[in-house]
């Protein structure tokens, strides 16, 4: 009778709710004004949690929870129920919560090939552990609540997929043909299936009042919360477990349980809940005293035992362990270290450019050298190219020169002061210093090489052969052409005589 009195108030309240959304009033600002008390204190409740990334341990056990049937707990997610057809699974905690308000956050998704999923997914909070049954993979009876994504539509009405929430004292059997709808104390028609966010159930009791708000998973939003179903003056368990189950029938659908984060909640003006663990400040400042009188009594036992025995005196457990002014120490040497053959290797490298320029310019010499006088000034241009050229070879010796006496000047400072560390933080900005000055060397001697050393070497300009004619043998070439066409004349008019005798 009390439940129906509370459905007709609910008919009631959302009728009068819709005829001031007709006249443009809305009922927002009604329940804005009462949900303007202060906000309770919430408190995470690890124990009653769960999350990934590093769900499970090595056994594949999710701690503090326990799993049975077909779910099956990965790294970052709990799989309920694999799309296979006739699944049941379910999560449980192991313990029972005994605070009196709570929230839940379950984030999860749905997803299936087919059209139409089957058969759903619940959320629990019961006097006992359901964990083998009928009803979404969970107990047939129950005393509690659930909350049902139920995705299969049983009696062809098509108000699914719907969310339901149904309670029980224990004695209630669930309607499978009507989907529970006779038995539901609020509910709601929403999609949860195959979205491109996963879905978020936020369910709330505080005050003798169970709201569910939904996130239907279209935005990236957590918080984009809407309201789905509110259930007042509804007597839960004092003491009940937290627990999620699912299941598939002839149609199957994954079912994944993302996370699963439970608040303890608090109202204002109330004495916050104590952390777990904590103990009142009397008797740890008696832990402490009697602690430390025990530390002092192992100190001089410690003590005379080692004058007692001197010969079985052990090392202390300190030198055993590295303390942060030897680790810094031997960061040090070893950087050190590293720079010192760093320089070693630029210094050989010096060497073989060094070579190579003494060969090079050898050679440019001899060339020189061997080179025949020719006309002045032919060699004189020849001449002038190449003491450009040498004074350019110098130059870049002189300056690999330089280069090679800064490296032996660093190398001597790195290495002859081993023991430089010593000082601790006021070594550091020397060694940071020479590592700028090895870096702006070694870029100097990678440029220095891509220019002068190039892969084929230069050959030393060639004094062109004079192609000029004297004006004596001019005259003379002229001559004998002239002797040449007056002979080939003369030879042609004979013929011409000849022939004409004939005729």
């Amino acid at each position: 009778m009390a439940m129906s009195i509370e459905r007709q108030h609910l008919r009631a309240l959302s009728g009068l709710c819709w005829f001031l959304l007709l006249s443009g009033l809305g009922c927002a600002g009604a329940e804005e004004q009462q949900a303007g008390q202060p906000a309770p204190h919430r408190r995470f409740e690890y124990k009653y949690s769960f999350k990934g990334p590093y769900l499970v341990h090595g056994d594949g056990s999710v701690p503090f929870w326990v799993h049975s049937g077909n779910a099956i707990p990965s790294a970052d997610q709990i799989r309920i129920t694999p799309s296979l057809k006739s699944q049941k699974g379910s999560v449980w905690t192991k313990s029972a919560p005994t605070f009196e308000n709570w929230e839940v956050e379950v984030t999860f998704r749905v997803t299936g090939r087919g059209r139409i999923g089957a058969d759903g997914l619940a959320i629990w909070y019961t006097s006992a552990q359901g964990l083998d049954g009928n009803v979404y993979g969970a107990a047939d009876t129950w005393n509690g609540v659930g909350i049902f994504f139920d995705s299969f539509d049983n009696d062809g009405k098509k108000n699914n997929p719907a969310i339901l929430v149904v309670g029980n004292n224990g004695k209630l059997v669930y309607d499978h043909q009507n989907d529970g709808t006779t038995q539901a104390l609020a509910s709601c028609q929403r999609d949860f299936r195959n979205k491109p966010y996963p879905v978020r159930a936020k369910i709330t009791y505080y005050k003798k009042t169970l709201t569910v708000m939904i996130n239907n998973g279209f935005t990236p939003d957590k918080e984009d919360y809407e309201f789905c179903a509110k259930v007042d003056n509804m007597i839960l368990p004092q003491q009940a477990f937290f627990g999620i189950s699912a299941a598939t029938g002839g149609l199957a659908d994954d079912h994944d349980v993302l996370s699963f984060l439970t608040f303890q909640l608090t109202e204002p003006g109330k004495q916050k809940p104590a952390v777990d663990g904590e103990i009142p400040k009397e008797e740890k400042d008696k832990y402490q005293e009697e602690f430390d009188n025990f530390q002092q009594e192992l100190e001089k036992r410690k003590d005379e035992y080692n004058k007692d025995h001197p010969e079985l005196k052990e090392p202390q457990v300190d030198d055993m362990f590295e303390s942060v002014n030897d680790r810094e120490l031997r960061q040090i040497f070893e950087g050190q270290n590293r720079i010192h053959l760093e320089i070693k290797q630029l210094n050989r490298q010096l060497d073989m450019i060094l070579d190579e320029q003494r060969r090079y310019v050898n050679a440019v010499t001899e060339e020189m050298a061997r080179r025949p006088a020719g006309d002045g000034t032919v060699q004189q241009g020849s001449q002038q190219q190449l003491e450009n050229l040498l004074s350019g070879q110098r130059e870049v010796f002189k300056h690999v020169s330089e280069m090679r006496n800064s490296m032996g000047e660093t190398l001597r400072l790195v290495s002859g002061n081993p023991h430089g560390g010593a000082a601790g933080y006021e070594n550091t900005q020397h060694f940071n210093d020479i590592k700028e000055h090895l870096h702006l060397v070694k870029r100097d001697i990678e440029a220095l090489v891509q220019k002068n050393m190039p892969s084929e070497k230069q050959r030393c300009p060639e004094v062109p052969v004079p192609s000029c004619l004297s004006t004596v043998h001019f005259f003379i070439f002229v001559a004998v052409q002239s002797v040449l066409f007056i002979s080939y004349i003369m030879y042609k008019s004979q013929q011409e005589a000849a022939a004409k005798k004939f005729f």
